[in-house]
């Protein structure tokens, strides 16, 4: 094993030069190990997905521009994948870890993934993409600090908090999975974690007086959060990598796949108060608590939980409008707005994406303009590279509704690189849909309930919006995002509803540059795993 993760070693490095990454620009090196262990997080045995025996995972630090060599054993019974929120791993789909753009790792063998955050700063999250292991565990924390050069509009924090909050379920996720398969709904959440733990089991100690940073991501598979803190206030300072206007809340939410970063002081009396993650739009809510304990504090937690909003949307939408970008602050690099502006530039086209949810040979099945993703037998970025015919076709995936039935189809939808579109997300479901783009980032220019027409452009804010890579889309609503299509690659957009994405409701972007160029797009890597139809062809030679 010594000498096996030693020639593991050599080839991450080697993989870090012959992609030409700039010298100045530092590397860190991780290895994971991933492995079944059991944990009892709702008070009963359940086996877990752990990484280096830890559930969450290991958290990754890095700074903006950083090369990350993340080596990953697979030592399940099953193959296993790794994908990124929100990193964009620019030129690079071939590291976005899903099964569009990568094999698995085989059970005993291992990957070792190539990437740089280019241009990154901000809070984001790991998960595994393949059968339902989300719903195992598997996930960690992703934190890009800027660089010491560039400013930040707020002082140092005394100390950054990662808080990874979701729904869980006590049902085994190979029983999940084949209820799925079946043609059957997931059940209602057992409870929701706080960094893995229920109710009261995590504790973040803070000094009196002193500011602290929470960055709070919402990992879990079916349902919108609320966050609070008994008697103190979350100043909004960052939402997946862009810098906020400083607003006050007294609670925020938080919508599958999303992260947001609050500003946190200790300025109330000594003693231990509620940290509070509840159910958002559901039957039921559901609620657990972690604790802020006051250094200095002889108090424990007491009273009632602090109650959260109420189930009305109108609140919600509200809160999200006011989530707005901060102009006079730096991002990666100083004065990120230059000469180019989002609002100053008008789409070439506009995509309509409606959401639903057909029954399809009779089963439960979600489509997205009428079509269900069906996995394709060899990954789409392997089958684009090796043109290898009959895997998938540009344009199977319209950029309109059609109104037509439901039908299955491996999905793929074909765009220009520098294109800069217009993205309307319409639902009609009477439930909170949260979108996702790998690759990329999007300016989220509006939002309202009802039908979504040109005249809609009239309520766009074409001034302040913030660019992220997760959104919501309330009930019976939509909406509108604008995205600059400046990543080559095989790119997945789905839900992040992971009932919905495992049943269809996700498909590819194609982002095609005719140029072959390594400025564009980095070519395949030499470690890539080969599988399907694609098994037995050779990458470029040493």
């Amino acid at each position: 094993m010594r000498d096996f993760n030693v020639l593991s070693s050599l080839i991450a490095l080697l993989l870090f030069l012959v992609h030409g990454v700039n010298c100045e620009d530092p590397y860190r090196f991780f290895t994971w190990k991933v492995t079944y262990g059991d944990i009892y997080p709702l008070g009963v045995k359940q086996q877990a997905i752990l990484i280096n025996g830890q559930f969450p995972g290991p958290q990754i630090d890095a700074i903006t521009n950083d090369n990350l060599i993340i080596s990953v054993y697979n030592y399940l019974r099953e193959p296993f994948l790794i994908s990124w929120n929100g990193i964009q791993q620019r030129r690079n789909s071939w590291q976005d870890g899903v099964y569009g753009t990568n094999c698995p790792i085989l059970p005993g063998r291992n990957f070792t993934y190539v990437l740089q955050v280019k241009d990154q700063i901000g809070s984001y999250f790991y998960f595994p993409s393949l059968g339902l292991h989300k719903a195992a565990g598997g996930f960690g924390g992703i934190r890009i600090w800027s660089r010491p050069r560039i400013p930040v509009p707020f002082p140092p924090p005394a100390r950054d908090f990662t808080v990874l909050a979701g729904d869980w379920f006590k049902t085994d996720h190979h029983v999940l999975r084949r209820r799925l398969e079946n043609g059957h709904s997931l059940p209602f959440p057992d409870g929701l974690l706080i960094n893995g733990r229920g109710w009261n089991g995590y504790t973040f100690t803070v000094d009196q007086g002193k500011t602290y940073r929470f960055r709070i991501s919402n990992v879990g598979l079916a349902t919108s959060i609320n966050f609070r803190i008994q008697g103190h206030k979350l100043k909004l300072v960052e939402v997946e990598g862009s810098h906020t206007l400083q607003n006050i809340y007294t609670s925020l939410d938080i919508h599958l796949g999303q992260s947001y970063s609050v500003l946190v002081t200790a300025d109330q009396p000594s003693q231990d108060y509620y940290i509070v993650v509840s159910s958002r739009f559901t039957r039921q809510v559901l609620a657990t608590t972690a604790i802020l304990h006051y250094s200095n504090s002889h108090k424990g937690v007491s009273g009632p939980i602090p109650a959260g909003p109420t189930t009305n949307i109108v609140s919600s939408l509200y809160q999200a409008r006011t989530i707005r970008s901060n102009l006079t602050a730096s991002g990666p690099r100083p004065n990120p707005q230059g000469s180019y502006h989002y609002g100053m530039i008008k789409p070439s086209r506009t995509i309509m994406l409606a959401n639903s949810a057909p029954y399809i040979n009779g089963k439960q099945r979600y489509a997205v303009n009428s079509v269900s993703y069906l996995p394709p037998d060899t990954p789409l970025k392997l089958a684009d590279y090796f043109n290898i015919p009959g895997v998938f076709y540009v344009g199977s995936m319209p950029s309109y509704p059609s109104g037509g039935n439901a039908y299955l189809q491996t999905s793929v939808l074909g765009a220009n690189f520098r294109e800069f579109v217009e993205i309307v997300f319409q639902n009609w479901e009477n439930t909170v849909q949260s979108w996702h783009i790998d690759g990329h980032s999007f300016f989220v220019v509006g939002m309202n309930g009802g039908q979504w027409t040109p005249g809609s452009r009239a309520g766009y804010n074409l001034r302040d919006t913030v660019a992220r890579c997760t959104t919501q889309v309330y009930p019976r609503s939509w909406t509108a995002i604008y995205m600059a299509l400046d990543n080559v690659g095989m790119w997945n957009i789905r839900s992040e509803n992971w009932e919905r994405q495992y049943l269809g409701l996700q498909f590819y972007l194609r982002v095609y540059s005719s140029s072959n160029s390594w400025r564009d797009e980095y070519p395949v890597p030499r470690n890539a795993l080969l599988c399907g139809r694609a098994r037995g062809r050779h990458t470029r030679p040493l």
